[in-house]
């Protein structure tokens, strides 16, 4: 099975963890491939003759779209978090798609080599991911269009045709006329990698072209400078030559613009992201403050509360303490009354004792 599109290739900074570092100047193929010496699947893209992605899919792994034209994943093998910048929203939710799609393969797949490993050892071991040396089965080599689109052209066979390694050794050991099954299929992986090249070739080539063209580009247009200068180095221009001149400077402006405007874009992208990352930080640090607030808030309020028991519990001694003087007034107004009638009492004993 495969699948291709084309896109910019993007790996996480190992020192920032953050950061975006290009391991591609311009958008290459990304295709999927199904490896049939292991049983896996893989998804490769080449810058040249350099493998710039050797990812195996797994089925714990997963494709994050992080905006409408840029999606991620982790390849824990490879130790890094790889990136790829879409020039549609459409390829982009194509791509992640198929990656659902395989990792699930990958998970059946990955049942199966289980079942069978109960039977029969493997034989085959998985190679480090930055090598390219096991067997992989594109069924439709991922060939570009003429044109130079980025349509994703997908073909996708029935990979359970293809026998494991298991079920190969077991039936081998069993019957002897599975040698030209074994031959058969080695054929299958010659014409494989016979593909393969080619389409390495192919891609080499497309390189080559492309930068032939760049450099035809640049040649052009230091041509049209030359020309501008000496078109001003004419004292006696003609009004059509003036006319030709008029029009190269704009067209010149013109480019010159479209690229500050990209430079200014890609400035403007770089502080919204570091503004970002920014008020992600402020956010945390916000968030710390208003939970340590709500803990201040809620000892405060624990606080408060004792204070208004303690108050209540005053205020009601302070109500005993009242009832209690008004009663020793109320006993004391009664003895003096007592005292009074004592006296008065006293008083006319001795007038009458006089």
């Amino acid at each position: 099975m495969s699948t291709y599109t084309r896109a910019h290739v993007f790996q996480i900074d190992p020192n920032t963890k953050k950061n975006w570092l290009p391991t591609s100047k311009h958008a290459v193929t990304v295709s999927y491939f199904y490896d049939s010496t292991r049983n896996v699947y893989r998804i490769i893209s080449l810058d040249g003759t350099k493998a710039i992605i050797n990812s195996t899919i797994s089925p714990n792994m997963t494709f994050t779209k992080t905006s409408q034209k840029f999606g991620q994943w982790a390849d824990s093998r490879a130790n890094t978090v790889y990136g790829l910048g879409f020039s549609t929203e459409h390829h982009l939710t194509k791509f992640a798609e198929k990656f659902a799609e395989y990792k699930e393969a990958a998970r059946l797949a990955k049942e199966k080599s289980q079942e069978k490993s109960e039977m029969a050892k493997s034989p085959s071991q998985e190679s480090p991911g930055g090598e390219l040396s096991s067997p992989l089965t594109p069924v439709t080599p991922p060939m570009e269009n003429i044109n130079g689109t980025d349509e994703i052209c997908d073909t996708t066979p029935n990979s359970d045709s293809l026998p494991g390694p298991a079920q190969n050794a077991l039936a081998f050991a069993h019957s002897p006329t599975m040698t030209k099954h074994w031959e058969a299929e080695l054929e299958a992986l010659k014409g494989n990698n016979a593909k393969l090249t080619a389409a390495l070739l192919e891609s080499t080539a497309n390189v080559k072209q492309w930068k032939q063209q760049l450099a035809a580009y640049q040649e052009e247009a230091e041509r049209l400078h030359k020309r501008v200068t000496e078109l001003e180095c004419q004292s006696n221009q003609t009004p059509a030559i003036k006319s030709q001149k008029t029009e190269l400077n704009q067209t010149i402006e013109e480019l010159e613009n479209a690229l500050r405007d990209k430079e200014e874009e890609m400035e403007k992208l770089k502080e919204e992201l570091e503004n970002m990352n920014d008020l992600m930080e402020q956010k945390d640090t916000l968030t710390q403050k208003l939970e340590e607030t709500e803990l201040r808030s809620r000892v405060l309020e624990e606080q408060l509360s004792g204070a208004e028991q303690r108050l209540e519990d005053n205020q009601e001694e302070q109500e005993n303490f009242r009832k209690s003087l008004r009663t020793l007034l109320e006993l004391l107004d009664g003895k003096i009354f007592e005292l009074t009638e004592l006296r008065d009492t006293l008083a006319r004993l001795i007038e009458e004792a006089s």
